[in-house]
């Protein structure tokens, strides 16, 4: 299992996905018991219907999106990527910027998906020197 490879695919898909709301896509890569904490204190959507269902929701009230993955970041079976987005959300601009954090299982699939991120009510666009400039 190649890792960093995976990690790489894995941003470049999140990278088109998110802006066509492709879930499919993206829940390929999500074990049948993956949990995705995209909330710190919130439960973690379980398995890879639960990766759909959350998906679904972010998707259903997000539009114009627009996001940007940093290369990863490999250490064994493990992953950390940064990125940046921006979107509509009922009529409101938004701009996250955050980190994910992926840790792998033996075939290749992500066990553990953790997102930290901040946000603020503005549609901004990486700031000069960010390390995926557009």
């Amino acid at each position: 299992m190649n890792v960093k490879s995976i990690a790489r695919r894995w941003a470049e898909t999140w990278s088109a996905g998110w802006p066509a709301k492709d879930i499919e896509s993206m829940a390929a890569f999500y074990s049948p018991d993956a949990t995705y904490l995209s909330v710190p204190f919130r439960e973690p959507d379980r398995g890879v219907e639960g990766v759909r269902g959350y998906l679904t929701r972010e998707f259903d009230v997000e539009t114009d999106i627009k996001c940007w993955f940093a290369t990863p970041i490999v250490d064994g079976d493990r992953a950390a990527i940064e990125w940046w987005a921006s979107w509509v959300e009922s009529g409101d601009e938004l701009t996250l910027a955050g980190s994910t954090f992926l840790t792998f299982n033996d075939a290749g699939l992500i066990a553990d998906h953790r997102d930290y991120w901040n946000q603020i009510n503005d549609r901004r666009p990486p700031y000069p020197g960010w390390i995926s400039d557009p």
